[in-house]
């Protein structure tokens, strides 16, 4: 997909580095300088065909000692004082929808029975070079806690496998040169292929398999899913597919990734996407840069809608207020620690371009981590911290129906309707 669609992914760096005016100022200019490599692209080797044999070869797979995604995030005090912390031992307590039950607070899930491949952002911010090396400690760190803060939500229904790859260096994505950037990404997917041929010759030949990337992750999702599993029988084995922080064109891309947009919580095979602004949003970075695109079909993506699944219902286009978030997490510590918050974030699709708004900014930003929102209210950073709990909740209902089992968590609460936009006046009589 094409580099300008992350423009505003810059924003992250620029935040961190204290310099986020200069880049509000240009951040196109400012992006090029900033972070694209001045040196040629050097094509990638293959890794060794059995190199994700290895276990370095892996931020989070079964056995490996320190595994990131075993982290949970505990319940925040409740304003008695008391904590709703579980008893020791215990997988920890999150707290069902209010909407959906009344009664006290979620049974324990036992460890689910997916494998979950998950892919994670872009962690890599170097003009060094146009791929990331393996063993960057920056980038590994990075990475490392966003496997700890993202892919956690995925944890209860299987074990995480998260591949160290040659990621693509934030720059690829602003550069001008798009032959030289497109070198870059195809050299990460690649990667990411071959990680995935590991971890399925790892796993049993009849594991559900869960997919869930964010952002550079999440693109690479797509392709994976055009280019491997669509038209084959793996399709069967995909509980869900969550390519979360990257937009899909519900008219130009859809049909080529095999699999439907997930229209009911419950449903298996499916795919769930969408991409997280507060109001007021402005969101003419990313529909400037999407617009520009070319879909998997061949036709612009100018004037398409996303896909935008709500992680509250469960289903797309859908509106919920605050009392169906079952659990913020409200990240501290510089993202290494954090809470789980119930009860305060909403979110609905807009009735356009297909965004996820989460309601007012002044209200959003008690639950981020200061300076690390995007220009515009984008809150592309917390697309999946915001929902965590009900995230992991999704998958576990949705594995519960792919094996034909009773859910371990209630039902997500209703979705809300939307409103809808006033009938255009009729043209004046002359």
């Amino acid at each position: 997909m094409a580099r300008k669609f992350l423009y505003f992914i810059a924003a992250i760096i620029l935040m961190i580095l204290g310099v986020g005016i200069a880049y509000q100022l240009n951040p196109g200019w400012f992006g090029r300088v900033a972070f694209v490599p001045s040196s040629d692209f050097v094509p990638q080797a293959a890794v060794a065909a059995n190199a994700y044999d290895n276990p370095k070869m892996w931020i989070a797979r079964p056995g490996l000692p320190d595994d990131p995604s075993a982290w949970r995030p505990p319940a925040a005090e409740a304003e008695d004082g008391e904590a709703s912390a579980p008893e020791p031992g215990a997988r920890p307590l999150i707290a069902p929808a209010k909407a959906a039950e009344a009664s006290g607070a979620a049974p324990i899930a036992p460890l689910g029975d997916a494998a979950v491949f998950f892919v994670h952002p872009t962690s890599y911010y170097s003009k060094a070079s146009w791929n990331a090396p393996l063993g960057d400690a920056d980038a590994d760190y990075r990475a490392t806690l966003f496997v700890r803060g993202m892919a956690s939500a995925f944890g209860d229904a299987g074990a995480i496998w998260a591949p160290r790859y040659r990621q693509a260096t934030l720059g690829a994505f602003l550069a001008e040169d798009r032959v030289t950037a497109g070198k870059a990404i195809d050299a990460a997917y690649r990667d990411v292929e071959q990680a995935f041929d590991a971890f399925l010759a790892a796993i049993p030949k009849d594991k559900p398999i869960i997919l869930a990337g964010h952002s550079q992750g999440a693109l690479h999702l797509t392709t994976l899913l055009k280019n491997r599993i669509a038209g084959t029988p793996l399709a069967k084995r995909i509980v869900a597919a969550y390519v979360i922080g990257w937009p899909i064109s519900r008219d130009t891309d859809m049909a080529a990734l095999g699999l439907p947009a997930c229209d009911t919580p419950d449903q298996k095979g499916c795919i769930l996407s969408w991409a997280s602004f507060a109001e007021p949003a402005d969101t003419s970075m990313v529909t400037g840069a999407y617009d520009g695109t070319i879909g998997f079909d061949g036709r612009p993506r100018a004037g398409t809608r996303m896909l935008c699944t709500n992680p509250l219902t469960g289903t797309p286009d859908a509106a919920a207020g605050p009392e169906a978030n079952i659990g913020t997490l409200k990240p501290s510590d510089g993202f290494r620690k954090g809470e789980l918050i119930t009860g305060k974030v909403g979110a609905k699709c807009d009735d356009d371009r297909g965004f996820l708004l989460i309601g007012d900014a002044d209200a959003a930003q008690h639950f981020v981590v200061a300076g690390y929102v995007l220009p515009g209210n984008n809150y592309h950073v917390y697309d999946i911290t915001l929902f965590w709990a009900n995230v992991r909740a999704d998958a576990l209902r949705r594995l519960a129906a792919f094996e034909g089992k009773a859910s371990p968590v209630p039902p997500p609460a209703a979705a809300l309707p939307l409103p809808t936009k006033p009938a255009a006046a009729p043209p004046a009589r002359t």
